[in-house]
C-alpha cells in the first residue's frame, strides 16, 4: 500500500491507538477510547482492570451492537463539536464519568447511553434527541445533557428526565442556547463545555449564550445549487462576540429561596462579574476542594481575573489578577484548586513560563510550563519542555512529564521527572490514586507507547511500569528519519529529513520548507510520526526543512510572544534564517525552494512566495487565512488587535492588499492555493480574495477547490490524492525530475 493511500485510511496513523484515559480515583480502572484496527473508524469504550485475577481488558460499549448497524446519524451541533476539536473518527469520540469512574455517559448517533465500567455493561436512557456532551453528576445518580440548546437532566436508572433551562429565539434573529459553548470557546480557548457539576450533585454551573450580536455569515456549497446556504453565526475579528452568562441552576427545581442575587424563583442564579470588562469565560473549576473558580478575561486578553463565586448569591471575589503588555496565554488543567484550598496556576513571570500553587513556585526557569495534568493530596503532575535556562543540550523538541510537590514528603521543594530518561519524547499523562496513564512517543518507533504506572512494594515509592495498554494502530510503510538541531543565531528549532538512502556525496536537492509556524502549532517534536508526510515528501526527491519559528509554543515566553502586532514579518523571517543557517551544513539547493502548509502555515506559503520571491520559487498554500479582518475575535485580537484601531496592522499583515502583493515585478513563483468549501474556520472567501488580488495584479496562480470539504480535510480519497497534487505541483514548478 502507498503511504498516501494508508496516511488517509487511518486518519494520519491515528485510528486503532488508544486516547481518551480515565483512571478511577482508587487506581483500580482505566477507561479509554480506541477502535478495533488501524483503518476502523468505530470507537469502542474499553475498560482495563487492573487487579492482578480481574477480567482484564473489556469492551464497555460497541456502537455496533448499540446501534443494531445502523450507521451514525450526526446533528448538526454535534458536526459542529467535532469541527471545532478536530475529530474525525467515528462511534463513541468522547465519554463522561462520575467521580468514582463506575459509570460513564456518552452520546451515540445522537442518543444517550451510559455504561456500567464495573460490569462493562451498558444501555441507553429513554431522552429527547439528538443528545450532546452527556456528563453523569459526581455522584452518579443524574446525567445532564443538551438536546437542542436546551440544558436537561435525566435520572441514571433512565427515568425522571426534565428540562432545566430552554432555548428560546430571540426578536433580533439571533438564538439563546444553554450548556453549549460558544464558537471562540471552542475554537480558540480549548473550552468545549459548557455545563458543570457541584461536588455533591445537586447543581450545575450553566453557560448562557445569546448569539443574537454575532454576524451571519452563509457557507454554500457551489457542487449542489439546490441547497441552501448553511447560517454561521462568525465573529469576524473587530465584530460582536456572543454574550456569555453564567448560572448556577438547582437540579431539583423550584425557587432559591429568597432569590439571592439573581435567583428568580426557579433554581436558576446568576453569576455575576464585570462582564463589560471581562466577557470572555475562558475557564470554569468546581471541586470539593473550593467554591466554584472562574478564569474570565478582556477582550484584548490582556488582563484576566481569577473569580470565587458565592453559590448562595452568585457574586464573584477577584482571587488573583494578571496583566501582560502583549496577551495572557490559557493553559490546560488551570484554574483549579488543591485539596487544601490552594490555587494551582500556570504563569509568566520572570521570563518563564513557571507552576504555582498559591505564590508559591514549583518550577523554575530550567522548565517550560505547558499544562496541569492532575493535582494530589501532595503534588501536580505536569508536562513541560525545556525552558530558557536548560541546557545548550537539551533534546530538541521534547515534552516530558513530571510532578512537583506543594506539601507533604516533597515540601522541600522541588520536581522529579516520570517519563523516560533514556530516549527524547513527547509525553503526556492522567492519574487516579497512586496510578499513572503514561503516553510517550519517541522518535525510534511508531505510534505511542502506553503503560501504566503504580508504586512499586507496599510502600509506595517511585512509579514502574505494570502494564501496557496495546495500540491496534497501522505501522507506517516508511520510517521518518529526522534529525533534530536548532538553527542560526536565533537557534530555531528546526528538523531535516532527506530521502531514505541518501548518502553525503550525493549532491545538493531541492527545498522544501514544511512549516506550520505559527501559535499553537508545534512542527519539531521528538516523535515519529508527526515526521511522516514529511519524510514521505523528501523521498519524492526533497530535502525537508521543518522550522518552528518566533510565535511557536514550547520555548519560552519571548519566544511566543514576539510576533505581536507582526505575524507576517517575524514569522516569514524565521523560515528564511532557519533555511540559509541549514545551508551551510546539509545538501540545500537553494536556488530551487518550495514551501507548503495548512491553515497558518498555508498563510506563511503564500506569504512567502508574495513577499520573498528571492528566496521562495514555489508554494503550496492549503486553507490560509488571506485577510486577517475574516478570522475569529478571539485568536485574532490576541495578536493584531482590534481592525478599527489599527488598520495599518491588520494591512501588514494581510495576503490582499498592496503590501501583501508587494513583490517586485518580474519575480511571479508559482502557486497552487487549496480550500475547502465547507469550511467554516477559515471559509473560502480568503482563498477568493486572494485569487481576486492576484488575478487583479496579473499574477499567475492556482486554486484547487474542495467541494464539501471542511478545515479538516477526513475524507480519504480527497486526503491521499491532495498529496499526490502537491508534489506533482512542486516538482513541476521546482523542475524535479
Amino acid at each position: 500500500m502507498s503511504f498516501p493511500r494508508q496516511h488517509a485510511r487511518t486518519q494520519r496513523f491515528t485510528l486503532g491507538a488508544p486516547r481518551a484515559f480515565t483512571v478511577s480515583p482508587d487506581g483500580s480502572r482505566v477507561v479509554f477510547l480506541r477502535s478495533r484496527g488501524g483503518t476502523a473508524r468505530a470507537n469502542l469504550l474499553w475498560v482495563r482492570d487492573l487487579a492482578p485475577d480481574g477480567p482484564g481488558e473489556r469492551a464497555a460499549a460497541d456502537p455496533e451492537a448499540l446501534l443494531g448497524g445502523a450507521d451514525e446519524e450526526l446533528s448538526p451541533e454535534e458536526r459542529a463539536r467535532r469541527e471545532r476539536s478536530r475529530e474525525g473518527s467515528a462511534g463513541i469520540v468522547g465519554y463522561a464519568t462520575d467521580a468514582a469512574v463506575e459509570t460513564a455517559a456518552f452520546a451515540l448517533s445522537g442518543r444517550l447511553f451510559t455504561a456500567d465500567l464495573r460490569a462493562a455493561v451498558s444501555r441507553e436512557l429513554p431522552t429527547p434527541t439528538p443528545v450532546v456532551d452527556p456528563r453523569p453528576s459526581p455522584d452518579g445518580r443524574r446525567v445532564a445533557y443538551t438536546v437542542r440548546g436546551a440544558l436537561r437532566v435525566t435520572d441514571a436508572g433512565g427515568g425522571g428526565d426534565r428540562v432545566l433551562a430552554e432555548p428560546e429565539d430571540t426578536p433580533g434573529g439571533g438564538r439563546v442556547t444553554w450548556g453549549l459553548a460558544e464558537f471562540v470557546a471552542a475554537e480558540e480557548m480549548d473550552r468545549s463545555r459548557g455545563f458543570w457539576w457541584s461536588p455533591d450533585g445537586t447543581r450545575l454551573l450553566a453557560a448562557r449564550v445569546d448569539d443574537t450580536p454575532v454576524r451571519r455569515w452563509w457557507i454554500a456549497d457551489p457542487a449542489n445549487p439546490g441547497s441552501a446556504p448553511a447560517e454561521v453565526a462568525y465573529p469576524a475579528a473587530g465584530t460582536p462576540n456572543a454574550e456569555v452568562t453564567l448560572h448556577l441552576i438547582d437540579v431539583e427545581g423550584g425557587s432559591d429561596g429568597d432569590g439571592g442575587n439573581g435567583g428568580d424563583g426557579t433554581g436558576r442564579t446568576e453569576v455575576v462579574w464585570d462582564r463589560a470588562r471581562y466577557p470572555y469565560l475562558a475557564r470554569v473549576h468546581w471541586s470539593a476542594a473550593g467554591p466554584p473558580l472562574l478564569l474570565v478575561q478582556s477582550r484584548d486578553q490582556r488582563s484576566q481575573l481569577h473569580l470565587a463565586v458565592d453559590t448562595a448569591t452568585g457574586r464573584t471575589t477577584v482571587v488573583h489578577a494578571d496583566e501582560d503588555p502583549a496577551w495572557l496565554e490559557l493553559f490546560p488543567g488551570v484554574p483549579a484548586w488543591t485539596p487544601d484550598g490552594r490555587l494551582v496556576r500556570i504563569a509568566d513571570e520572570g521570563g518563564a513560563r513557571i507552576l504555582l500553587v498559591g505564590d508559591r513556585p514549583l518550577t523554575s526557569a530550567a522548565l517550560h510550563v505547558e499544562a496541569v495534568l492532575h493535582i494530589g493530596e501532595e503534588d501536580v503532575l505536569f508536562s513541560a519542555s525545556a525552558g530558557p535556562e536548560a541546557p545548550e543540550d537539551a533534546p530538541v523538541g521534547e515534552v516530558a512529564v513530571y510532578r512537583a510537590w506543594f506539601r507533604g514528603s516533597g515540601d522541600q521543594g522541588g520536581w522529579e521527572r516520570l517519563s523516560p530518561q533514556d530516549t527524547a519524547h513527547v509525553a503526556s499523562a492522567v492519574r487516579g490514586g497512586d496510578t499513572v496513564v503514561l503516553s510517550t512517543a519517541a522518535l525510534d518507533r511508531p505510534g505511542a507507547r502506553v503503560e501504566v504506572l503504580r508504586p512499586a512494594g507496599s510502600g509506595g515509592g517511585a512509579p514502574e511500569p505494570t502494564a501496557v495498554i496495546e495500540s491496534h494502530a497501522e505501522t507506517p510503510v516508511l520510517t521518518a528519519r529526522p534529525r533534530l538541531l536548532r538553527a542560526g543565531a536565533r537557534r530555531i528549532p528546526a528538523a531535516v529529513l532527506l530521502p531514505t538512502g541518501y548518502r553525503d556525496g550525493d549532491g545538493p536537492l531541492p527545498v522544501l520548507m514544511d512549516p506550520y509556524g505559527g501559535p499553537h502549532g508545534r512542527r519539531v517534536v521528538a516523535a515519529h510520526n508527526p515526521h511522516l508526510t514529511s519524510q514521505w515528501f523528501a523521498d519524492q526527491g526533497f530535502a525537508v526543512v521543518v522550522a518552528d519559528g518566533r510565535g511557536t509554543p514550547g520555548h519560552s515566553p519571548a519566544w511566543e510572544k514576539a510576533i505581536a502586532g507582526d505575524l507576517a514579518g517575524v514569522t516569514l523571517d524565521d523560515q528564511v534564517e532557519a533555511l540559509h543557517a541549514l545551508a551551510g551544513s546539509h545538501p540545500l539547493d537553494l536556488d530551487r525552494v518550495g514551501i507548503r502548509g495548512w491553515s497558518y502555515g498555508g498563510y506563511l506559503a503564500a506569504l512567502a512566495v508574495l513577499r520573498r520571491p528571492d528566496v521562495f520559487h514555489a508554494a503550496v498554500a492549503g486553507a490560509p487565512v488571506t485577510d486577517w479582518r475574516l478570522y475569529d475575535t478571539h485568536y485574532t485580537e490576541r495578536y493584531l488587535g482590534l481592525p478599527g484601531e489599527s488598520p495599518e496592522v491588520y494591512a501588514a499583515n494581510s495576503l490582499v492588499t498592496d503590501e501583501g502583493l508587494s513583490a517586485p515585478a518580474g519575480q511571479h513563483r508559482p502557486l497552487m492555493i487549496v480550500h475547502g468549501l465547507a469550511d467554516d474556520n477559515v471559509v473560502a472567501a480568503h482563498t477568493l480574495r486572494l485569487s481576486s488580488a492576484l488575478l487583479a495584479a496579473g499574477r499567475p496562480h492556482e486554486v484547487l477547490p474542495l467541494s464539501g470539504v471542511t478545515h479538516m480535510t477526513p475524507q480519504e480519497q480527497v486526503a491521499e490524492n491532495l498529496l499526490l497534487l502537491q508534489v506533482a505541483f512542486l516538482k513541476r514548478a521546482l523542475g524535479v525530475a
